[in-house]
């Protein structure tokens, strides 16, 4: 049953995690989107905090992980 308020669409797309304006930039792949939250691949989970920005075609994020793998994190847009 889908608990989503906004249904997502599959897409593969490249985009970049930002932990602070000096950090530099984690690349991931996203897997899906909505205009709630999206998934988001990566090489790996650990080390990555609960909230950052992500950039997904050029427009920049705040987001707020709601669940995670060792290699994917499904986030909510704030």
């Amino acid at each position: 049953m889908e608990k989503r308020r906004a249904a997502r669409r599959r897409v593969l797309k490249t985009g970049y995690i930002v932990f602070g304006e000096k950090a530099p930039k984690l690349e991931c792949t996203i897997r899906n989107i909505s205009e709630m939250g999206a998934l988001l691949q990566v090489s790996a989970t650990e080390g990555i905090p609960s909230h950052f920005d992500v950039i997904i075609d050029g427009v920049r994020r705040r987001c707020g992980i709601v669940r995670k793998t060792d290699t994917r994190l499904a986030v909510a847009f704030k």
